[in-house]
């Protein structure tokens, strides 16, 4: 049995250490520019979109990502083995010692930093249907013509995992920024709501991460209020409460941020994580 007492000491210990984060914004409103707000020596970048270009002056690292299949090895050396997978499963102890074993230089790399920075969450759950469209399981077994329900499982269930793989790395906190897009829900009223493939995945993203912060632009109002404008707003602010009144994602577990926040990372983890 793997099983051990956590004692209070050690659990205020690892979550001062650690939390996860998803962001979302409207295309364009900066949330790659967070990185400049987090210390450099200590942050990777895992870049899936090829979205540096804003950020060529940031002076910290940085891997490119292009394929889903890249994506899982990546994942696998930042999280560690999950003893609970099977022997040839994807984060196996296996598939860890093999990646560790041909990769070295990105394993210093990767025990060397305290911040993951995935840029994007969107971009990611497209190159894994990219992926999934390949994959037997997104065939007919019988008349072996594409099926797309299939290939929509398999994303869900592969992102799901492999969002709570880097969910569980130790001592790391893990920022996963995404886009934010308006929909109309069945009633015909504009909804915002992450933009991912597949439906499964967004879902169930909220209940895995600690904190669910909109990024985006707002203006003030006669009396000094927010207002939400991303169309016109001059003034960038994160959004960090549910049930906010501007009808924006967010969730907040600590229970320590306000409404808004100022769009500076590192200031709003030392807040998340301060002692009580």
């Amino acid at each position: 049995m793997a099983l051990k007492i956590v004692t209070a000491d050690e659990r205020l210990a690892e979550a001062n250490n650690k939390t996860t984060l998803a962001i979302f914004g409207p295309s364009g409103v900066g949330k790659t520019s967070l990185l400049k707000t987090l210390p450099a020596r200590e942050t990777l970048c895992i870049d899936l979109e090829a979205g540096m270009k804003s950020v060529q002056d940031w002076p910290g690292d940085s891997i490119p990502v292009r394929t889903f299949a890249d994506a899982i090895d990546i994942g696998c050396l930042v999280g560690g083995v999950n003893p609970a997978v099977p022997p040839d499963g994807f984060f196996s102890e296996a598939h860890y010692q093999h990646l560790a074993a041909t990769n070295p230089d990105l394993v210093r790399l990767i025990a060397s930093k305290r911040i993951i920075f995935v840029d994007s969450i969107t971009d990611l759950t497209r190159q894994a249907m990219a992926w999934a469209r390949m994959r037997p399981e997104a065939f007919s077994e019988k008349t072996g013509k594409p099926d797309t329900r299939g290939a929509y499982g398999l994303l869900a269930r592969e992102v799901i995992g492999l969002l709570k793989h880097l969910q569980h790395a130790q001592a790391k906190t893990v920022i996963f920024v995404g886009i934010l897009e308006k929909v109309p829900d069945e009633f015909s009223r504009a909804v915002w709501q992450p933009q991912m493939e597949g439906g499964k995945a967004g879902r169930e993203l909220p209940g895995i991460v600690d904190q669910v912060i909109t990024l985006s632009l707002f203006s003030r109002d006669g009396d000094g209020a927010l207002v939400h404008d991303p169309q016109r707003g001059t003034e960038r602010r994160l959004v960090c409460q549910a049930g906010n009144r501007f009808g924006l994602p967010a969730k907040d577990r600590s229970g320590r941020l306000d409404v808004t926040e100022p769009p500076d990372l590192l200031a709003l983890l030392r807040k998340i994580n301060a002692p009580a």
